[in-house]
């Protein structure tokens, strides 16, 4: 009997001992190729002695300090080396403990940025339908995942109102290009911004890669330009929410700077530390700083773990890593030899609908039928089965449903560890074909 609360109450869970590079191990030996990087989290793998050297330095000097009294070496170091290379105007970075707490604290910001500028009447945060921006309550009131939104409700803020995504493969039209429906769904912004009076409206939220809630869905061509253009126009702030497609997810250290545009303010995890330690963090640009310094000079938002200085130098030594091993070079070029293999392998499945995804970020969107598109039923959970059937045959990869409404689709995530190489690429698409063909003759069994 365990003691630990799990996500699943009755399920039994291997127990994972050890791991190393892109593999992990369980207490019986059994050997898993990390195909998803837990969630977007292991961009180097498992065991880096570069990086556990940094930790394990670091937490024999000084393990914290409160910010309220310190600040420590590995924070500022870290700080600056980001915002270094971080997009045009960002200014400070603050390290938090997670990405909900990350979306939380720039939430806060934004907020704060009005106030401080005498424009506290601007509350609402608009977002998108099928996204998904954390957990903790402010930031599942921005997120678009009526899965995971509907049990709190009652709680979520009503300060949020939500667009629908661009979403080439379910909302594009016959008769658009993809540059027209980029264009049209970016314009559904200016709509919301205009009927809720601009005013009033605060901030717009995006993941600028989406990610577990419809699987890798990259904007169409032209999108972010055109919402930068709008939040512009209208003085509404653009937070990206960078949680899983940033720190060279996909090709580029920061996802946005493959849109040509910089936001007002930045969140990021997961591969800011790989894994190595619990961290977030949020980039804030000059005119919000600015703001501040001119105004009350004081953050008006704290939490206990901020800065620590062990997650700090984990994350610092992560992207040192990244940057001295030329990562973000190998993402580009394994994420282009992923990307062949997927089509060569689902392109003509007749249950795989969309392969969509850039860099070392993937997915395969699930149907019953390619012409209509049509989803499988919620009740079958097919792609639990395909992950199932995937841990069975050595395979970790990340599943979700809902991927087309929030409740009804099914789609197949990837996120390998940047270090992988391309024979361990062979293995992700030869189990996963193996693993899909496995979930659905099991549902055909079961009909």
């Amino acid at each position: 009997m365990t003691h630990f609360l799990h996500r699943k109450l009755n399920s039994t869970l291997p127990v994972a001992v050890r791991g190393e590079g892109v593999y992990l191990y369980d207490k019986e030996g059994r050997r898993y190729l990390d195909a998803s990087g837990g969630a977007a989290v292991a961009c180097l793998g498992h065991s880096h002695p570069a990086v556990i050297e940094a930790v394990i330095r670091q937490i024999r000097t000084l393990p914290s300090a409160h910010t309220s009294f310190f600040t420590t070496e590995p924070s500022e170091e870290l700080a600056d080396y980001l915002v270094s290379r971080a997009p045009e105007g960002i200014k400070r970075f603050l390290s938090v403990s997670d990405g909900s707490v990350a979306v939380e604290t720039a939430l806060k910001l934004a907020r704060q940025y009005w106030v401080e500028v005498g424009q506290p009447q601007r509350r609402y945060i608009i977002s998108r339908k099928q996204s998904y921006h954390g957990n903790t309550l402010g930031a599942l009131s921005v997120s678009g995942n009526e899965r995971r939104r509907a049990p709190y409700a009652p709680l979520l803020s009503e300060s949020v109102t939500h667009i629908d995504p661009s979403y080439a493969y379910r909302y594009q039209r016959a008769d658009e290009t993809p540059e027209q429906y980029g264009l049209r769904s970016a314009n559904l912004l200016e709509e919301e911004i205009l009927r809720l009076r601009p005013e009033n409206v605060n901030a717009f939220i995006a993941e600028t890669v989406v990610g577990a809630t419809a699987g890798c869905l990259a904007a169409a061509p032209g999108y972010f330009r055109r919402v930068r253009e709008i939040c512009d126009k209208y003085g509404v702030l653009l937070i990206l929410d960078e949680i899983m497609s940033g720190m060279g997810r996909t090709g580029t250290l920061f996802a946005c700077e493959q849109e040509g545009i910089a936001p007002d303010i930045i969140t990021v995890a997961k591969g800011l530390g790989g894994g190595y330690q619990p961290i977030g963090g949020v980039f804030a640009n000059a005119k919000i700083i600015n703001a501040i310094e001119a105004g009350s000079k004081t953050l008006a938002n704290g939490h206990t773990y901020m800065g620590h200085a062990v997650a700090c130098a984990a994350a610092l030594a992560v992207q040192k890593v990244i940057e001295e091993e030329g990562l973000i070079q190998r993402v580009q070029t394994l994420g282009n030899a992923l990307e062949a293999k997927l089509r060569e392998r689902f392109a003509a499945h007749p249950h795989v609908g969309d392969i969509r995804g850039r860099g070392l970020f993937w997915a395969l969107e699930l149907v019953i039928d390619r012409e209509t598109k049509m989803t499988f039923e919620p009740a079958l959970k097919l792609n639990e089965r395909v992950k199932e059937e995937a841990q069975a045959r050595g395979l970790a990869c990340y599943p979700s449903g809902g991927t087309a409404d929030g409740v009804r689709g099914d789609h197949i995530l990837f996120a390998p560890p940047y270090i992988i190489e391309e024979a361990q690429l062979d293995d992700i698409v030869e189990i996963t074909s193996q693993s899909l063909d496995a979930a659905l003759s099991s549902i055909s069994a079961s009909a």
